[in-house]
């Protein structure tokens, strides 16, 4: 499996394309968070990230399926998806493997962004930031980047073409992110429904991490997203 988790970040940064991907969001957060007026948090008056944490999903929308799109379809494309199944792996390692390998570059592209909870506590003049919430906060994020990096190896599954396996991915993860909870401010919806439908969405559950309180259920809803997520690929690779 960590053979497949290798060779994955490797594929990665072969290309500029990794790079470009990587330094374009953390480009696209600094603008947000320091230079737009409507997003700066200099601007707010006190010692706070909520806006990364807040602007951080929407970017990764287009990260993530940027990284995981190559991961099948890639295989496919090549004829290298028949050579890989001949390594002694089993479709589950296969799998594990290429989403622990995704799931680092999404960690490596998270690493440098805590120099702005850094900043932002030596540019507070007094209380500094909420640490609990902000160690919450990014908790919620790696695991909300989890989820979009199986639903983007999921995605990458079913196709050979790697732009339709970033479109679909993309489209998967912004309704799964935002799109139930659209729905749930439909009128029709406003008499306890509401709630319900929300909770399915994953921006129910980020929200809630991200106040700094941890729970069990919360992290049951993500790992058990990743889960079906990876079943449905290993699905798709056997097929194959």
């Amino acid at each position: 499996m960590w053979m497949i988790c290798t060779k994955e970040c490797r594929q990665f940064f072969s290309s500029l394309t990794g790079y470009i991907a990587i330094v374009t969001f953390l480009l696209l957060n600094g603008l947000f968070l320091f230079v737009f007026p409507n997003t700066s948090l200099l601007d707010y008056g006190y010692a706070s990230l909520e806006g990364y944490f807040r602007i951080a999903p929407w970017i990764f929308l287009f990260l993530i399926p940027t990284i995981t799109m190559k991961s099948f379809s890639e295989e496919y494309k090549t004829g290298t998806f028949e050579m890989l199944k001949t390594f002694p792996l089993t479709p589950s390692q296969i799998v594990w493997g290429k989403f622990f390998g995704s799931l680092f570059i999404v960690l490596l592209s998270l690493l440098p962004t805590i120099i702005y909870a850094v900043s932002m506590q030596k540019l507070s003049a007094v209380g500094g930031i909420d640490t609990g919430s902000t160690i919450g906060s990014y908790i919620g994020l790696l695991l909300l980047g989890s989820v979009f990096t199986a639903i983007g190896i999921c995605t990458s599954s079913f196709t050979a073409n790697t732009v339709v396996a970033f479109i679909l991915g993309a489209v998967i993860c912004l309704f799964f992110y935002a799109g139930f909870d659209a729905v749930a401010s439909l009128p029709i919806f406003q008499n306890g429904a509401d709630y319900y439908l929300q909770m399915i969405g994953l921006n129910f559950h980020y929200k809630n991490i991200s106040r700094g309180i941890v729970d069990i259920r919360d992290i049951v809803y993500f790992l058990g997203f990743i889960y079906l997520c990876a079943l449905v690929t290993r699905r798709n690779i056997l097929i194959r």
